[in-house]
């Protein structure tokens, strides 16, 4: 507990999240009975689940309040998904899609307010084309991450796919609708994608770009179409259900070469970030680069040493230069990738190589790393053969990630504060009752902003008793993207109540100073919407024209009618 936080003790264990579901049968609106019935012929009953099990799982959040949908709608055609919605609206009934449900910390795959259904598309699940040649793909929503690397690799199509760290389950297009973003040259991923075949509230169906022309030559190739570019319309709003999306994929490059480095203080940040930005303007650096603090490094290892902090928090200082020691890490840790031929590659190595040199870089190829995996097997029972290995066992999953290769190693860090037992690996966050609420900042690429943010954080973790856990990401050659989350045990009601706060004090402050969220969760939304503007106002002006009785997801970004 924090010096000076009085919050009440409770005599229960059970979080938020955990208890009183917000909607329950007798709650349901008057249409409902019939629109199950309506909806039991059109997709099938097998379709339409009311089981208890199954509403009680879809209401589980690493949050800090959930809903309970009032049943759980699985179409498997874009025909499907029609009808759904044709029904919702004919009875009033809100409808909350999901790809996969694996929005962890976002929102995970509970509706976003009462009495509202749940349309899980993650039967949806086809990659309907792979283009070797252009390099694109077509998929539907509940195609993974880990589906896609996989049908790239078995059809030896010589194509790489930008991965996020959410885990080889999560939905390609669930992540790029909400703007999330990866590690290679495609990280920015909204802006790789072409084409959307879009599901209206009123059940019409909208394809986007050169899409509506049945014989378009470019419709995959050219993202804008003529017209309106109504793509972006889509992403981060409630107007329609996306049912399909051309996205593109890079050709294998012909050399490839992750690098590493890290600063040894604190103060190192604004130097590092000042060092990167430049490279990022000037197209050195094409990827995302990703740089983390200690205690998100460190997150990613171990879950929290409760025995060894003395059941303290946040982490003591003197624990966390240990656990930096004994990890071989800095204060902050950065990673990124050089694609392209063996010429450009090596040119702009120099580069990177000069301006990163007070900060260590180390450059990694396949042949270095097959190398070091071959020294480390031969010397495994030496001390440095345990280090390395130590030091393989982490690198190995980020350099895939460089490579667009999903793995579920990210997801180590949602359990950070999770009491045992827990998974060494948890892949889904909910079975170990995980507490993840993100904030997700956006500022300058400038190494003065990126400390201002740290000064803007760090004391309000502090205070509710918790650790800053940071990654800054140069997502574009002009902006940073700041992750950072509140992380606690969803069963520690103290705990739990103590999240909430601090999430709220997070939030004020960081949109009272101009950082606003790249992406919110639910409780971020409504702050997000509440000063009135002309934005928000033609928002919702589309939102009545496409979705006319107000069923898709009612409540997200903008206010719920």
């Amino acid at each position: 507990m924090p010096n000076g936080l009085l919050i009440p003790n409770s005599s229960t264990t059970r979080s938020a999240s955990d208890a009183r579901p917000r909607t329950s049968p007798s709650d349901a609106p008057l249409g409902f009975a019939a629109a199950v019935r309506e909806w039991s012929v059109a997709i099938g009953q097998a379709a339409v689940d009311l089981g208890e099990g199954s509403l009680s799982r879809s209401a589980r959040t690493t949050g800090s309040q959930s809903n309970r949908p009032l049943a759980i709608l699985s179409p498997v055609s874009t025909a499907q998904v029609q009808q759904i919605l044709e029904i919702a609206s004919k009875h009033g009934i809100g409808v909350h899609p999901i790809s996969r449900g694996k929005n962890w910390g976002y929102g995970d795959a509970c509706p976003l307010g009462p009495n509202q259904v749940v349309m899980d598309l993650g039967k949806m699940n086809r990659i309907l084309e792979v283009n070797s040649e252009l390099c694109y793909a077509v998929i539907e929503p509940g195609v993974t991450q880990q589906q896609l690397y996989r049908h790239l690799q078995d059809h030896q199509t010589g194509l790489w796919m930008d991965s996020s760290g959410a885990g080889k389950e999560a939905s390609l297009v669930g992540n790029i609708l909400e703007r999330g973003f990866g590690h290679t040259r495609y990280g920015d991923r909204f802006l790789s994608i072409c084409g959307m075949e879009v599901v209206l509230g009123d059940g019409r169906v909208l394809n986007t770009g050169f899409g509506h022309y049945a014989n378009a030559k470019a419709g995959r190739t050219y993202r804008y179409g003529v017209g309106p570019f109504l793509d972006g319309i889509f992403s981060q709003s409630n107007f329609g259900v996306v049912t399909k999306m051309g996205i593109w994929l890079m050709p294998a490059p012909e050399e490839f070469c992750a690098f590493f480095f890290s600063g040894e203080n604190a103060s190192d940040l604004p130097a590092i970030i000042d060092a990167l930005a430049p490279l990022r303007m000037q197209g050195v650096l094409q990827s995302t680069v990703h740089v983390a603090n200690d205690l998100r490094a460190i997150s990613g290892r171990m879950g929290y040493p409760w025995d060894r902090a003395g059941g303290k928090t946040p982490l003591p200082d003197d624990l966390r230069a240990e656990l930096r020691r004994e990890f071989m890490m800095g204060a902050w840790n950065g990673c990124g990738a050089l694609y392209g031929t063996k010429e450009t590659v090596a040119a702009a190595r120099k580069v990177v190589g000069r301006a990163l040199k007070p900060f260590g870089p180390k450059f990694l190829t396949d042949r270095t790393l097959k190398t070091a995996a071959k020294l480390q097997r031969a010397l495994r029972w030496t001390d440095w053969g345990r280090r390395m290995g130590e030091r393989l066992q982490v690198v190995e999953p980020v350099y895939g990630l460089l490579k667009g290769i999903p793995t579920d190693e990210p997801l180590r860090g949602a359990a950070w504060r999770v009491r045992k037992p827990c998974p060494a690996v948890p892949t889904d966050p909910l079975d170990c009752h995980a507490g993840l609420m993100w904030v997700a900042p956006t500022l300058p690429s400038s190494g003065r902003a990126a400390q201002d943010l740290m000064n803007q954080l760090e004391p309000i973790y502090a205070r509710y008793g918790f650790e800053t856990l940071v990654t800054f990401t140069l997502i574009t050659e002009r902006a940073l993207c700041c992750v950072t989350n509140v992380a606690f045990d969803g069963r520690e009601a103290d705990e739990t109540a103590r999240a909430r706060a601090c999430y709220e004090e997070l939030t004020d402050t960081l949109l009272g100073e101009g950082y606003i969220f790249y992406r919110s969760g639910p409780r971020g939304m409504a702050k997000l919407t509440a000063e009135p503007s002309t934005f928000w106002d033609v928002a919702g002006q589309i939102k009545s024209v496409l979705d006319p009785a107000g069923i898709i997801s009612p409540g997200k970004y903008l206010p719920a009618a």
